[in-house]
């Protein structure tokens, strides 16, 4: 596996897993240092919150991950749903593909399930800038969801920058209120 530069070579889904760890849930392990907690808790959250980040990110961006010869997908969930490396570098769509990043997406609303669980009340509000960024990043997996994760097309799936806005609003208005219900549905 190269991470960043050339061909992404992921065999197992642990090494995906492993990857978002590398990549997005140590970022979240370092921003909560300097958001402040209280619970050690708040680390399983950090981590939870950042590989379904990440993998949101990997879903959006198959297509430019293919114009560069990446896949992040790994090789045992392309071969398992019966998708050729060689059709998402070609950026071909089908019902096989769509399958493939169905389980991906599940996969991803299990970690935002796990951050929500694991997230302790007395660190809601010092996780505000997280719980911002999961609640646009989760309206984001239900935009590609309702596109039936159709990346390849010419307009790439993604948040307008008035949609983001509202929902940080929206999602600030929440907090301000001290509503401790959560920002994305579990």
């Amino acid at each position: 596996m190269r991470n960043g530069f050339g061909k992404i070579a992921l065999r197992k889904f642990e090494q995906l897993e492993l990857y978002c760890y590398r990549v997005a849930s140590v970022v979240g392990l370092l921003s909560i240092e300097i958001f402040g907690y209280k619970n050690p808790a708040c680390r399983d959250y950090a981590i939870h919150l950042g590989k379904a980040l990440q993998l949101t990110n990997i879903l959006r961006d198959v297509k430019n991950d293919a114009a560069r010869g990446r896949i992040y997908l790994p090789q045992s969930e392309l071969e398992k749903f019966r998708v050729g490396e060689a059709e998402i570098l070609a950026g071909k769509y089908s019902d096989r593909y769509f399958t493939l990043a169905t389980n991906a997406a599940w996969c991803a609303k299990h970690f935002y399930s796990l951050a929500q669980k694991t997230l302790p009340p007395e660190d809601r509000k010092s996780m505000v800038a997280a719980e911002l960024m999961g609640s646009v990043y989760w309206q984001l997996l239900q935009k590609l969801e309702r596109g039936r994760f159709d990346v390849f097309g010419p307009q790439p799936l993604k948040l307008s920058k008035s949609h983001k806005l509202a929902l940080i609003f929206q999602s600030w208005l929440r907090m301000q209120r001290l509503d401790l219900a959560q920002l994305w549905p579990a």
